[in-house]
């Protein structure tokens, strides 16, 4: 069912295009479902974006093309080379740039005429209602729970339409949470966070670089329908995107009464710490736990190489990640393996475990010992640390 445009006519009768605008904006103004009106109120109409990444990049391309007149743009990151293959609003040139400032340079380019403010930050319970005070739709282009509760619960708070997508490996999804307008929330679909570390991030892994223009074109699709008034959004409905099988899927989404928000008996009256609702501290301190194994640098690890010294030396990934890069010598059991594969090392032998980055050996670690090994050694921080300190010209993936 359609629902009515979220911008004031009032505002959108204030805006005036000149002829290269009309020109630029006259696909759309020959819609009848858009026409100078609609145009009007995607000019009065102003847009956040929380992150410039893979969702964020067509999001912010496609707005600043069909005319939204202000866009905010929010992340603290910075461009790096495996974002290039599916953050398409930086290129190679942007390399260690800003995503702020180079998604707002990528903007004016495309369109000059869009206000484009930018927010180097982190959003937070701290600055999160001061960032998004003045624009009229929030969407969520972020890839961690922390900050899709934070956007849930501001939203709600403060009556503004929270467009929602996510992504990993081939999956998608998009929605629209709009409890002022007789929706759902987050909260009603997820009322608490997974076990940190339960679901993996796209950095651990992986996600199809075309996915995110799929799903993060949606969400624009959805936020230039509730501008215009025009349409059925996505409020109470859920579509779900498998790129494998090229499958779409819809679910219904309820409001759940006992949810902790928007229901009639609220417990979450207020933004608040986000890091500790979603178990970040205990989370950090379980790492650090498994990270309190004994270890040798990467730089000791080269020293016993080129020593040819006597030790077992064992890589824990998979076999395609191998298939990246690898040193030589290193013997290859996948830490699922690692359980009945224990028969193949010796205890007697000095045992160091490598990984990508160190996570994943320092558990192998302590697999080992408490199966009674005493001699064994975690690389820490893996070939990631290698990469960047032992041979600058390994693959870093």
């Amino acid at each position: 069912m359609p629902v009515p445009s979220i911008i004031e006519a009032s505002r959108s009768a204030k805006q005036e295009f000149s002829n290269d605008e009309i020109a630029r904006y006259s696909r759309h103004l020959i819609m009848p479902e858009v026409t100078l009106e609609g145009q009007k109120r995607l000019k009065a109409a102003s847009v956040l974006c929380i992150g410039a990444g893979g969702l964020g990049s067509p999001i912010l391309l496609y707005l600043a093309a069909a005319g939204v007149g202000r866009l905010g743009i929010v992340d603290s990151d910075v461009v790096d080379f495996s974002n290039l293959q599916r953050q398409v609003v930086h290129g190679t040139k942007d390399m260690g740039r800003s995503k702020c400032k180079s998604a707002r340079e990528r903007i004016r380019d495309i369109n000059p005429n869009v206000q484009v403010d930018i927010f180097e930050t982190l959003f937070t319970s701290e600055n999160a209602r001061k960032i998004a005070g003045p624009y009229d739709i929030i969407i969520d282009g972020t890839d961690n729970f922390q900050t899709r509760y934070l956007t849930n619960d501001l939203c709600f708070l403060t009556g503004k339409v929270n467009v929602y997508g996510s992504i990993f490996r081939f999956d998608g999804q998009c929605t629209v949470f709009a409890p002022r307008l007789g929706g759902p929330c987050y909260r009603c679909m997820f009322p608490e966070p997974p076990p940190p570390g339960e679901v993996p991030t796209c950095a651990e892994g992986g996600v199809l670089g075309v996915l995110p223009g799929i799903i993060g074109v949606m969400q624009a699709v959805e936020a230039v329908k509730l501008i215009c008034g025009i349409g059925e959004p996505l409020i109470g409905r859920l579509v779900n995107f498998d790129a494998l099988a090229m499958k779409f899927r819809e679910f219904k989404l309820r409001k759940d009464p006992k949810c902790p928000l928007c229901g009639p008996d609220p417990t979450v009256t207020d933004l608040i710490d986000y890091d500790q609702f979603c178990g970040i501290p205990q989370a950090r301190a379980r790492k650090e736990e498994e990270a309190n194994v004994p270890a040798v640098s990467v730089e000791e690890l080269k020293a016993k190489l080129d020593a040819k010294a006597a030790f077992k030396f064992v890589d824990v990934r998979e076999p395609y990640e191998r298939d990246i890069c690898a040193l030589a010598g290193a013997e290859l059991i996948p830490m699922a393996q690692l359980p009945a594969r224990m028969s193949e090392l010796d205890s007697a032998v000095d045992t160091i475990l490598i990984c990508k980055n160190g996570a994943r050996s320092a558990h192998a670690v302590k697999m080992l010992q408490e199966a009674g090994f005493g001699r064994v050694w975690n690389v820490a921080g893996g070939f990631d640390a290698w990469a960047e300190r032992v041979d600058t010209a390994f693959p870093k993936y």
